[in-house]
């Protein structure tokens, strides 16, 4: 269908934004969120935030939880950075929370540091520059546009006009959102939102992901005692071949026809060839595509710990494996909820004469954690680009006013209350 007569004017608006929208990308691209790089994920968030402010939503800091310190890479003591809520209530009651995250993988004292635009003027390449500074900078520019042309519904008698928004910024997603689960699913589950949508880059062609399976980080620890290979190995108990046990236990847990991965990457064992190495350990990660399959692999994975027994003196007996576990991001089944979401984003994306095909994937974002909150959610609404995660990081430039333009349409038409 035609776009309506305030659709038309916010894109637009959003058209006449292009060239501040290509320098906005450039500033956040030049700030290096990686890392945990805390000056730079302050200053992202505080412009990002002021802006919002400045459309009149209420910012409320929720401080970060401290992570797991088994998780691999933790360190004890770490800043656990606050997540940003800027709240903007309305009068209806189809409330949309948008989420997005601050932080890159790249590493902020790298080479890779600046947006650079190829010849043609259609793609560029940068840290973040598609996950997911774009979509922080598309997500920001659209509920400007709608502002400034005054073409959110307003409330008319007993119709529900404008239901609301709320921006919720995170800075550790890249990292598995444990210093902000806990704000992301309580702001999910809080009974203010009717839609939730994440900044998440676009699939290839532009498309949006329908479906994803869940994820979970373990860790195998296995205590033996500790002997001279030459003067004393009999009274030695290799913690190191009970890890490998436990090991190959692990690498027949996997049935990818089930969606069910579990793999082992890094390892420690032993000081010395010499030494009857008597700590191990072994760091994992899980996927699986449902509830069923997360409960199949806690299972299998707590399997391997070694039961309670006594040893010597109430010792308990070597070897020991102990098993830890976090599944923090549930599966995010395609539900009727979210297909009604997802239809109503085709939908728009149409009108627009912009593609939007679906697709599934394995990979997790934050919109596992608020769809697991009861909140429906799709989460690739971001821009348009490629290599993710590398140092040939790609936007299709173009996107950024495209993006813009489906964002914002869909948020209006997600005001009705037929929506």
């Amino acid at each position: 269908m035609p776009l309506s007569s305030p659709e038309s004017r916010v894109c637009q608006a959003i058209q006449r934004r292009a060239a501040a929208l290509l320098e906005d990308l450039r500033l956040h691209v030049g700030l290096p969120t990686g890392g945990n790089n805390t000056p730079a994920l302050d200053e992202t968030r505080e412009r990002l935030t002021q802006r919002l402010r400045t459309l009149g939503a209420q910012l409320e800091l929720v401080p970060g939880d401290p992570k797991p310190d088994w998780l691999y890479g933790a360190r004890p003591g770490a800043p656990a950075p606050p997540t940003a809520i800027c709240r903007k209530p309305g009068a209806g009651a189809n409330g949309v929370l948008i989420a997005g995250h601050l932080d890159t993988v790249h590493d902020p004292s790298g080479d890779f540091r600046s947006l650079t635009i190829a010849p043609d003027s259609r793609r560029a390449t940068g840290p973040g520059c598609v996950d997911m500074k774009g979509g922080l900078v598309i997500a920001v520019a659209a509920l400007e546009a709608i502002e400034e042309t005054g073409a959110a519904p307003k409330q008319s008698g007993e119709a529900a006009g404008w239901g609301g928004w709320t921006v919720l910024l995170n800075s550790d997603e890249e990292t598995g959102s444990y210093h902000s689960e806990r704000a992301i699913h309580d702001e999910a589950a809080s009974g203010k939102y009717a839609w939730g949508l994440a900044l998440e880059p676009a699939t290839e062609g532009g498309g949006l992901v329908i479906e994803r399976g869940g994820a979970g980080q373990f860790l195998i620890e296995a205590h033996g005692k500790a002997a001279h290979v030459g003067r004393d190995f009999a009274s030695g108990v290799s913690a190191v071949n009970a890890l490998a046990d436990a090991i190959t236990r692990v690498a027949r847990l996997s049935d990818p026809a089930r969606g069910l991965i579990a793999n082992i990457g890094p390892l420690q064992g032993g000081i010395a060839t010499n030494v009857v190495p008597d700590l191990a350990r072994a760091w994992g990660n899980v996927r699986f595509a449902n509830v069923a399959g997360a409960d199949t692999l806690a299972k299998q994975l707590d399997a391997l710990a070694t039961p309670p027994q006594s040893g010597v003196g109430g010792a308990p007996a070597l070897p020991q494996v102990i098993v830890r576990r976090s599944f923090n991001r549930p599966a995010k089944p395609f539900t009727p909820a979210t297909q009604r979401l997802a239809d109503l984003a085709r939908a728009a994306a149409q009108d627009l004469g912009q593609p939007l095909p679906f697709s599934r994937t394995a990979g997790v974002c934050d919109g596992n954690i608020m769809q697991g909150a009861g909140l429906p959610t799709i989460d690739t609404l971001g821009v348009r680009g490629g290599g993710l995660h590398t140092p040939e990081e790609w936007i299709d430039l173009p996107s950024l006013v495209e993006r813009c333009q489906l964002l914002a349409v869909l948020l209006l038409r997600l005001a009705s209350p037929s929506a």
